[in-house]
């Protein structure tokens, strides 16, 4: 017996498969395919946004991804040790969520933070690791945010950074300068969860300290030109 199909059959089969192609395409989530220059759509949208919630310029959020966008992302790959390919593939948009959802600590508990002030957690950073590498800011904003966890230390970030003699930018004025870009999204990506420092909740320049007790606490790593300890 033959199987006769006849064409607007066949029409309305394909046409139904296409549909639903496009249909899937059109609420594709972030992270469902490689992004890059010329894409469009709501996976982009979402892209822009947390890259403008990190602090990096996208231009307008539109869904298009467009040289700026791209160079945002070049950026961000840049300051997290990703390959700089300006491509939003899957590591870079793990990144992004990592740093742009709810903190976590390893038992996969949210980690609460109280009374966060983000512009002076910024300026604390900027003011004491200006000129160090990005992953060191954020280690220095780590260290302010591991304090507040410490019973030994005040319970904001306000009482942490004005604590007397804490820290040097408090005593030389330079606390009260505006923040760089750079610290802000630092302040950001510390209070998101990441850091560095790997639980300190000490730093200090090693070539200008020799304070007897910040040399006893126990290194942990050093990053830049800051040592960071117990």
């Amino acid at each position: 017996m033959k199987l006769h199909i006849r064409p607007w059959g066949m029409v309305i089969t394909i046409g139904l498969l296409l549909s639903i192609a496009l249909s899937g395409f059109a609420y594709a989530a972030l992270g469902d395919r490689l992004l890059g220059r010329g894409s469009k759509g709501s996976e982009v949208t979402e892209l822009q946004k947390k890259l403008v919630q990190l602090g990096y310029t996208v231009g307008t959020v539109d869904g298009k991804y467009g040289s700026k966008t791209e160079a945002a992302i070049r950026r961000f790959q840049k300051e997290h040790g990703l390959r700089v390919d300006g491509l939003a593939g899957t590591q870079t948009i793990k990144e992004l969520k990592r740093l742009t959802g709810q903190s976590t600590n390893a038992s996969g508990k949210a980690v609460g933070y109280k009374n966060i002030d983000t512009n002076l957690l910024a300026r604390a950073v900027s003011a004491e690791a200006r000129g160090e590498p990005y992953i060191g800011q954020v280690a220095v904003a780590a260290v302010i945010l591991n304090r507040i966890k410490d019973p030994a230390f005040p319970k904001t970030v306000a009482d942490i950074v004005y604590q007397p003699r804490a820290f040097s930018s408090v005593d030389d004025g330079q606390i009260n300068l505006a923040p760089s870009a750079s610290s802000i999204r630092a302040a950001q990506e510390a209070i998101s969860g990441s850091d560095p420092s790997g639980g300190a909740v000490f730093f200090f320049n090693p070539a200008k300290t020799s304070n007897k007790y910040i040399w006893s606490r126990p290194q942990i790593k050093q990053i830049g030109n800051h040592m960071f300890t117990k």
